[in-house]
């Protein structure tokens, strides 16, 4: 590979690039098994252990590319199968509950697409029902299941407010993503104290007196927004 392609590359993964809402997926994605995933990725990993000179007959490190590999297919990104898609039901609101309903503090574990280090945080999440409910473990399921894939935290923000607003058919949505980035604190700029916030919304919340009011009860009050008059 060139000098100039390096540079390239890292340069788009210090950018943090996001090309689609959609998780960028092969056609084939799906032809094979999760165990034939499984059987080829081990391979691969344990030809990566060789290169970096491990000795894979060592007790301790023999199971490791099989560990690696399912860890992958079956916990990591179990999100990118549309067979481990949370059911949405919804519901008539018959309690006639028309304030916000907020799940906050929403913890999660993804991972960076670009260098596919670790992204842990905290999702909060609101709406307000245009006549349909859903039960809030369903909001927890949908972070996971977003969670779950490589990715890119605006993308993530996005896909869970694009979920919810199609799910509850209203725009009267809000999703906040607080959440820290492994390939900033342990590699490049290396800070351990930083974190990436991200915010959609819609509906309802473009009124700035609600979304500060959800911001309040999330304790994200940082982010609360005043009018400016120019």
């Amino acid at each position: 590979m060139k000098k100039e392609e390096k540079r390239r590359i890292e340069s788009e993964g210090d950018n943090h690039i996001m090309t689609s809402v959609d998780t960028p997926m092969l056609p084939d994605a799906f032809n094979k098994s999760d165990e034939e995933k499984i059987e080829i990725i081990q391979e691969y990993f344990a030809g990566i252990m060789k290169t970096l000179g491990l000795n894979l007959s060592d007790n301790s490190l023999k199971g490791t590319p099989y560990r690696f590999a399912k860890m992958y297919v079956k916990e990591l990104f179990a999100g990118l199968d549309p067979k481990n898609k949370p059911n949405l039901s919804v519901f008539d609101n018959k309690y006639q509950y028309n304030k916000m309903l907020v799940e906050k503090n929403i913890t999660f574990s993804s991972a960076c697409e670009h260098h596919f280090l670790p992204i842990v945080g905290k999702a909060h999440v609101g709406y307000i029902s245009s006549g349909k409910v859903i039960g809030i473990s369903k909001i927890n399921r949908i972070v996971e299941y977003y969670g779950k894939r490589p990715q890119v935290q605006e993308r993530m923000t996005l896909q869970i407010y694009n979920e919810l607003k199609d799910a509850l058919q209203t725009d009267s949505v809000i999703v906040v993503v607080d959440a820290e980035h492994l390939c900033v604190s342990s590699r490049g700029v290396k800070d351990k104290t930083s974190s990436t916030v991200t915010l959609e919304y819609g509906g309802e919340f473009n009124d700035l007196s609600l979304r500060n009011e959800f911001l309040k009860l999330v304790g994200n009050e940082k982010l609360k927004m005043k009018n400016v008059v120019s």
